[in-house]
């Protein structure tokens, strides 16, 4: 059978893809993303897929009039060529995870008669799978009660390195691969006071920061080790003790799976302030803990080192479903 898979523009759609099509090993596989954002840096020359499009799509949201008009006009045109391609392809069925990305092939799935399976990551629903959802085969979250499958698609090894933690000797500062400034400023911040206590240091700064923050690290005599893009996060997550965060879903499900206790502090111009939302998902179940940028405060962040690590840590263990990837491939293969 031919699956086409579609979305993408951030490394949180794109996890998803990459998790579900590992799953996949005999079905013939297409990829549909956009020149925009992180599709070709994760799926150009992949292997796994007989064919990768990109697309000249972009966002509508955050545009001003002439931009979503620009937009959407190109993202219907697109639209009307991927009917061909999935005829070409014999799509069974596609799968989209939402992102400007993956709208022409989703639009095209539902003018072609070709059934549409949707994954959402985010606890508020992204403005286009709201649009698709009513018209969608299936519709697939975390977050929602009737949710078919409520296991989160990622990679078996963050299940794999779960361990349960009691105390904080290795700390996990985590921006993404982009960096998030607060967080590496609240780093470097608490960096002399982690010393003193004998916390090691693991940092992720950002590929643009990388140079600069080991220059400050450098100045406070601290060893730490820091990178930007890494393919073995799950390393990282297994080392640590307590993590700092952003929340976006990949990377909050990720830590679930790996029972790392996480102090979360959302992207603040997330769209519909979904990272907020998806920690306050686990802080509500008190397996988290959530700061707005404008509310960091050192001593609070430092005192949670004494909360109870291991009630976290076993409550995330008993929370997060595994096989996520594994029952999504299946239920794709249903429609062969």
């Amino acid at each position: 059978m031919s699956i086409v898979m579609t979305g993408g523009g951030t490394g949180g759609h794109l996890t998803i893809i990459h998790s579900v099509k590992m799953e996949l090993k005999k079905e013939t596989l297409i990829y549909i993303g956009s020149t925009k954002g992180q599709d070709k840096q994760w799926f150009e020359g992949d292997e796994s897929f007989e064919k990768t499009y990109f697309l000249e799509t972009r966002g509508v949201v955050n545009q001003g009039f002439i931009g979503k008009i620009k937009s959407l006009f190109k993202i219907f045109t697109s639209a009307w060529e991927m009917r061909k391609i999935l005829k070409e392809h014999h799509a069974s069925v596609v799968f989209s995870v939402g992102g400007f990305s993956s709208a022409p092939t989703a639009i095209a799935a539902k003018i072609s008669g070709v059934p549409l399976v949707i994954h959402e990551q985010n606890a508020t629903i992204g403005s286009l799978n709201k649009l698709l959802k009513p018209v969608a085969d299936v519709f697939i979250s975390s977050y929602i009660e009737q949710s078919p499958i409520k296991a989160y698609p990622i990679k078996q090894v963050f299940f794999d390195n779960a361990r349960i933690r009691s105390e904080v000797k290795t700390i996990l500062f985590l921006g993404g691969s982009q960096g998030a400034k607060a967080i590496n400023v609240l780093a470097l911040a608490l960096a002399p006071i982690l010393k003193q206590r004998g916390i090691h240091i693991i940092h992720q700064a950002g590929e643009r920061n990388i140079d600069e923050v080991k220059k400050l690290y450098h100045a406070l005599e601290i060893e730490a080790d820091v990178f930007g893009f890494t393919t073995t996060l799950e390393n990282s997550m297994q080392k640590a003790d307590f993590a700092i965060a952003r929340s976006g879903a990949s990377t909050l499900w990720e830590l679930s799976a790996t029972a790392l206790p996480t102090l979360y502090i959302p992207y603040p111009y997330a769209a519909s302030d979904h990272q907020y939302h998806n920690a306050q998902f686990l802080v509500e179940q008190n397996l988290a803990w959530l700061m707005r940028e404008e509310e960091i405060d050192h001593n609070k962040v430092l005192a949670l080192f004494d909360e109870d690590l291991t009630k976290v840590s076993q409550g995330l263990i008993n929370i997060v479903e595994n096989d996520g990837s594994k029952k999504i491939a299946t239920l794709l293969q249903s429609f062969g």
